[in-house]
């Protein structure tokens, strides 16, 4: 019996396609701005993808609703003025912070103490070098793939905000937006249809609750495997099982549908889109050069 040659070895398209989505994730990291870069602490601080990633793993062993956390402290951070962790600053008795404005009041923004716990450990090695904005691109990389998504080059150089904005906060899209008013929101921040669609993903390790009670009646935003970083959620938006109307409005008979039904049967098709709309997301607005501040405490601004 014959056997073919091809059997066992890599598909030389299949080659081509990793290749040139690493070649993508790459470009992209480089950042839209160009003064971001992932290798900004490569002499400054070379420990601190190590550091970080350590708080992380250790942070989602104990509660993997840490790395959810997390993941949604870095898209309310970069909706809001950019990428520039006001969103961690606290309430000072004349500045109000953005932590209870809008859809994040109530305690549904939560994980600041990881981060906190991340800025401690990288301060004892690097002091004054490392952003919190950056800790907390970091440190949303890392949570996604320790939760078994993809991971990608994180570009770096951000500095801290010194002021928060929550005005702009209380205008985050709330879990009644309609798809329109999603588009335009994330055309604002330069965010194409397809940047929602993939970044929208990240809801397969979120829980709400749709009435009251506390963790008790939290339900899972993906309905299909809630406990994965995968393209669970599309699959449950597909069958209408969206738990928000925010959600279900991706598959509603819109122009995102299509995308909706590449991630739902495409798992690499959703790992790659999501890897790189991460890094746009993570371009938006960054503060670098003379901007900002390097903060010691990611709560408060220096004095």
């Amino acid at each position: 019996m014959s056997v073919s040659p091809s059997v066992g070895r890599p598909r030389p398209f299949l080659l081509a396609a990793a290749a040139a989505v690493a070649v993508l994730l790459l470009a992209l990291a480089r950042g839209a701005d160009a003064q971001l870069s992932a290798g900004f602490y490569s002499s400054s601080c070379p420990t601190v993808h190590g550091v970080v990633r350590q708080v992380m793993s250790q942070a989602v062993m104990n509660d993997t609703r840490s790395g959810a956390a997390i993941l949604r402290l870095f898209f309310h951070d970069c909706f809001v003025s950019g990428c520039d962790a006001s969103l961690l600053l606290d309430d000072t008795p004349t500045t109000p912070g953005e932590k209870g404005a809008g859809p994040n009041a109530g305690g549904s923004t939560f994980g600041f103490d990881v981060i906190d716990n991340i800025k401690t450990q990288v301060e004892a090695a690097c002091p004054g070098v490392v952003s919190c904005a950056d800790i907390l691109a970091l440190a949303t990389r890392d949570s996604v793939n320790l939760l078994g998504g993809p991971s990608w080059a994180v570009p770096l150089g951000r500095r801290d905000a010194t002021v928060p904005n929550p005005a702009d906060a209380a205008k985050l899209p709330g879990p009644d937006s309609d798809l329109a008013g999603l588009v335009a929101a994330f055309a604002a921040k330069g965010l194409t249809p397809r940047d929602l669609t993939a970044l929208s993903g990240a809801h397969t390790q979120r829980q709400a609750c749709p009435s009251s009670g506390g963790d008790a009646s939290l339900s899972p935003l993906d309905s299909v495997t809630p406990n994965e970083f995968d393209n669970g959620y599309y699959r449950g938006l597909m069958t209408g099982a969206g738990l928000m109307r925010s959600d279900q409005e991706l598959f509603n008979n819109g122009q995102v549908d299509s995308l909706v039904r590449l991630y739902g049967t495409n798992p690499a098709a959703f790992s790659a889109d999501f890897a790189a709309s991460m890094i746009r997301l993570g371009n938006v607005g960054p503060l670098t050069a003379a901007s900002g501040e390097i903060r010691i405490d990611c709560r408060k601004v220096n004095s």
